[in-house]
């Protein structure tokens, strides 16, 4: 029984790193999308960097949420949580691939 919560335990620090990283990421994205070399510069792109602007804080209060109730040890490995854990984790994933057809989009010729 201890070696299972241990186990548990060291599954949340790992889960805690991991979103921490990922918040991490997310804040230099949101550095370059605020730079000068990312601004759009026609009306599309602009829809594009506003909805991944918009994408960007929808991530964050989610993450707040997560990070939230992983330091209060309220988010286990319970199918519930881990769902919720899962689509956290999948919102990074489709954040960071929004981003990179961004800049892709930026670099085609208008």
């Amino acid at each position: 029984m201890e070696h299972i919560t241990q186990n548990n335990i060291e599954k949340q620090q790992e889960l805690l790193v991991r979103v921490e990283r990922n918040n991490r990421m997310v804040q230099r994205l949101l550095e370059k999308l605020s730079s000068y070399t990312y601004e759009p510069k026609c009306p599309r792109r602009f829809e594009k960097f506003y909805e991944l602007h918009k994408s960007i804080q929808n991530y964050k209060s989610h993450q707040k949420k997560v990070m939230s109730k992983i330091k209060q040890r309220e988010l286990d490995m319970a199918d519930a949580h881990h769902n919720e854990l899962n689509h956290h984790l999948n919102l990074f994933k489709q954040l960071e691939s929004d981003f990179a057809s961004y800049l892709l989009d930026l670099q085609k010729p208008r």
